[in-house]
């Protein structure tokens, strides 16, 4: 077998899936045939437009067909596919793109000014539009149309990268996460076997795919079983619970959030929802009061831990102990193994709290043109170090302590203070800054920025909104701030973040 990897699996299922719906998307829907069959087409539409093997293929665009095409056809002919968030600010764009080399990108028509915008100053040399029309050139459509129907195999090894993977970066910039046919491949496998994904599994991806999560724990696992997928390019409670009766959907996937806010919604108790088998909930753990209103309807949640360095999956919790293992991220998936170890690198006792690593066949083997983040990140060359403290007690279920690496998770986007901190401190106004993440009902955590002013100057939550829009994406932009006289520091001059965390804790309680 040429190609080991992503770009098999629809030809595959173009034969043992023949005549079942594969995608729906709108008014559209797409057999495992009419797929395989425009993948095909696209896999020779970027070999006639110089893409090679090796050579990067960016996307930018909400939840499309279009999406699991290019990664398809990248993975036919070799090429590693680029998801860029569409949320993210055009400089945070052309990061992604210039420090991948990407060199074509297949963009959303209404993601047109913010594709222009990122590619000025980039290598990228073709631009696809995705539009239903397609008499137009330099449209995805006509590309695909002209483009023979002919499949040519390409050796692709589980080894090869299939996706680079933009992570917030915790000093700046993002760091690229290489994703190999394999990691995927093994990632799927634990999926399947971890939450008994069958073959009439009815997926509702309501989070957009250029997160590993929804990707790599909903998308994949159900096309490489010859599932269906029912894409929606937004999240929004009403259309959800049309969709869960109109397409008999049998798994859901979101954050705690996402639930919450389904269960608030005036359709929720007259909605049919018995079709359901299977809901997933990741970013955090969820709240008792979600977790009565769906067990009343008689659903019961799955939970887990991973990041975009494990192709998602570290952990998973089964439902039956979604009460009795209450907060807790579950037990290592099939393939994977998860230590608990100290400073110095070794294990520690149930129940003590030390650092999370992670090791299996679904873990990355480095980041893209950072040899320095590849080798930091791993302790004895295959132990993958999350930067995540937590602990596991008598029976092996891994709890989560805390996050070393200060990340914050909103809306189960994660942002990273550095990031932010850097962008406020060009304000002139500004004398330092602390990003933290703070408790939010509604999102799990907000962005909470503490600041101390420029002696003279004063500074506020507008003056730093303003100064942020465009340069990075809403939701990293500080919610609130607050303006003290000095920061909490060690004696090396360190910022005390826990201390910042505890202050706002009491303000909030007094």
């Amino acid at each position: 077998m040429l190609n080991q990897g992503l770009g098999s699996w629809i030809h595959k299922r173009r034969v043992k899936s023949r005549g079942h719906i594969a995608i729906v998307s709108g008014t559209q829907s797409l057999t495992y045939e009419q797929l395989a069959e425009r993948i095909d087409r696209l896999a020779n539409a970027l070999g006639d437009a110089g893409i090679k093997r090796g050579d990067r293929v960016a996307y930018l665009g909400n939840n499309h067909p279009a999406f699991l095409e290019t990664l398809f056809a990248c993975g036919s002919i070799g090429a590693i596919f680029v998801p860029i968030n569409s949320r993210l600010a055009a400089r945070e764009v052309a990061f992604a793109l210039e420090d991948s080399g990407t060199s074509l990108l297949v963009n959303a028509r209404q993601l047109d000014e913010l594709a222009v915008a990122a590619t000025e100053k980039s290598p990228v040399s073709a631009r696809w539009v995705v539009e239903e029309d397609a008499s137009s050139v330099g449209t995805y459509e006509a590309a695909i149309r002209q483009a023979s129907v002919e499949r040519h195999e390409h050796s692709v090894s589980m080894e090869d990268t299939a996706i680079i993977l933009y992570t917030s970066g915790t000093t700046g910039n993002p760091k690229g996460a290489i994703l190999t046919h394999g990691n995927l491949t093994w990632n799927s496998m634990n999926v399947l076997i971890d939450y008994d994904v069958t073959s009439t599994q009815v997926a509702l991806m309501i989070a957009p795919m250029f997160h590993v999560a929804s990707l790599g724990m909903g998308a994949l696992p159900t096309l490489l079983k010859g599932g269906t997928l029912v894409l929606q390019d937004r999240f929004e409670p009403s259309a959800v619970l049309s969709a869960i009766e109109q397409y008999g959907v049998t798994s859901l996937s979101g954050v705690p959030t996402t639930y919450q806010m389904l269960a608030e919604h005036p359709n929720w108790e007259t909605t049919n929802i018995s079709s359901i088998r299977m809901l997933t909930c990741g970013g955090s753990s969820v709240p008792g009061r979600v977790l009565d209103a769906y067990e009343k309807r008689g659903l019961s949640f799955s939970g887990g831990y991973g990041m975009t360095e494990t192709s998602p999956g570290a952990t998973s919790l089964q439902p039956e102990y979604s009460r009795e293992k209450a907060g807790s991220a579950g037990l290592p998936h099939f393939f994977t193994g998860v230590r608990i170890v100290d400073a110095g690198g070794d294990d520690v006792p149930a129940n003590d709290v030390g650092e999370i690593l992670i090791q299996g066949p679904n873990v990355i083997p480095g980041y893209w043109n950072r040899p320095d983040a590849t080798t930091e990140s791993f302790l004895d060359g295959d132990w993958f170090k999350s930067g995540d403290m937590g602990y596991v007690d008598e029976q092996g279920f891994l709890y989560i302590a805390d996050r070393l690496k200060d990340m914050i998770i909103s809306g189960g986007e994660n942002i990273y203070p550095a990031q932010v901190e850097q962008a406020i401190m060009e304000l002139p106004a500004v004398d330092s800054v602390a990003v933290i993440g703070v408790p939010d009902e509604k999102w799990g955590e907000a962005v909470h920025a503490v600041i101390v002013a420029a002696p003279g100057q004063q500074i506020s939550r507008d003056d730093v909104a303003a100064h942020l829009e465009g340069k990075l994406a809403r939701y990293k932009i500080p919610r609130t701030i607050e303006v003290v006289d000095e920061m909490p520091r060690t004696a090396s001059g360190k910022i005390r973040k826990t201390d910042l965390r505890e202050a706002h804790r009491k303000n909030a309680l007094a």
